[in-house]
């Protein structure tokens, strides 16, 4: 049998071939299908195959987390026809608006485990990479597939192999870290690449961080992305699951399309620039930019150590007078944490406004929108124009600690500096 990379291997396991080279078209039997409020969608397409039940009531997973709670009478049609669908067809796993982000309640909730394949129709399920997994999102007609068969035809991809090395500096964080990856390659530069991450920066990573890395992969076109599972995927996994899993590793000599090494000492902190995930600039370059906006949150960074990051920046100060902070914990076992530990207590006296976890303004659901000519400085993980409100707004990405120092100065601003 020939080497094979990460992605190789579980595609090769997860479609009974003994081999899955880069290029080949395998039949994959993936282990969790997630949808949110887009299973409207998805169960619509089903219910025109005309059957009387679902491949597995087990393995599918849907959470709302989009437009929480509805915003419109047309959303609150869509979300009750979901949970009528889930009674109906006895969908196991199922989370309403109280829950969280689908990204952050998949890992909580014990869905995710290494070497597993997870499908998800959301582009961000890249996220559970992190884990060890192969994990990727998919359209709502191939979703209702999967609902059907518990099959789906994949191409294995080819990989790259990124290795992080060196001890991140005060203020730089692991949204730098991928914010720098994604401004050297591009926004296609991984296009329908498995990313692999090595090297002690990213070995030294908490979950968390890793969770980052493997979300804003998708904005460099990755088809997925993966962190090797070590003592603290496991140590995190403890509690959250009862299911057994397979460890999968990369062969020595696996074979990588690209690899890429990247010194993590010298980094500072990084910001992408209007209206390209991809158009990074170190800090430095963009201070000043007056803000109307802060927004702590989203899938990539609204978990306990990025509020906690951000708190440590406020505390004791105030939220600048023209702007308004808005802070989203990703999951409601973050914001009770969070709660707990008096997080949420700084922002709230430093003038922030805490929101329900959910998507909210990251996508411009319904919350936080911004009016013609207003710029916002975001830790979520696109600012493309108009996904935030105007499509004459501007959306600046940086890490919870530049947003936090950013909405006390009033303008965009280094961390380093508060």
């Amino acid at each position: 049998m020939p080497p094979m990379t990460i992605a190789e291997k579980i595609l090769a396991s997860h479609s009974g071939q003994g081999d899955a080279a880069a290029g080949r078209i395998v039949n994959v039997s993936p282990d969790i299908a997630m949808s949110h409020e887009n299973a409207g969608l998805v169960s619509k397409i089903f219910l025109e195959f005309g059957l009387d039940h679902v491949w597995d009531r087990e393995k599918i997973v849907i959470i709302f987390d989009h437009r929480v709670p509805a915003e419109s009478e047309k959303t609150a049609a869509g979300q009750k026809a979901v949970r009528e669908f889930v009674k109906k067809f006895g969908i196991k796993n199922f989370y309403d608006i109280n829950c969280g982000i689908c990204h952050q309640v998949m890992p909580e909730k014990g869905h995710v485990r290494p070497g597993e394949v997870i499908v998800g129709t959301d582009s961000h399920t890249t996220t559970h990479g992190a884990f060890g997994a192969f994990s990727t999102g998919i359209g709502a007609t191939e979703m209702a597939a999967v609902w059907a068969t518990g099959k789906l035809w994949m191409k294995v991809p080819d990989s790259f192999k990124i290795t992080i090395t060196g001890k991140l500096p005060e203020m730089v964080f692991a949204k730098d870290v991928i914010l720098h990856l994604i401004g050297e390659l591009g926004s296609d530069g991984a296009d329908y690449r498995s990313v692999e991450f090595y090297g002690d920066t990213v070995s030294g990573m908490s979950i968390p961080s890793r969770m980052v890395l493997c979300n804003l992969s998708m904005e460099m076109g990755a088809k997925n992305a993966i962190v090797p599972p070590d003592e603290k995927t496991f140590e995190w996994l403890k509690g959250r699951t009862d299911k057994s899993f397979s460890l999968v590793y990369a062969d020595p000599d696996a074979f990588y399309e690209r690899e890429i090494n990247v010194e993590a000492s010298g980094l500072v902190p990084q910001v992408a620039c209007p209206h390209a995930v991809d158009n990074v600039k170190p800090v430095g370059e963009v201070k000043g930019v007056k803000i109307n906006q802060a927004l702590l949150g989203s899938c990539t960074n609204g978990r306990i150590e990025d509020l906690e990051a951000a708190a440590r920046v406020i505390r004791g100060k105030t939220v600048h007078p023209g702007v308004r902070m808005l802070v989203i914990p990703a999951s409601r076992e973050v914001y009770l944490e969070a709660i707990q530990r008096g997080i949420l207590e700084t922002f709230v006296q430093a003038g922030a406004v805490i929101l329900n976890p959910g998507c909210g303004p990251c996508l411009g659901a319904h919350q936080g929108l911004m009016a013609e000519g207003e710029v916002c400085i975001s830790s979520t993980n696109r600012n493309f124009q108009g996904r935030m409100g105007s499509r004459n707004s501007s959306v600046y990405l940086a890490s919870p600690a530049t947003v936090a120092a950013s909405a006390v100065k009033g303008e965009i601003a280094d961390p380093r500096e508060i």
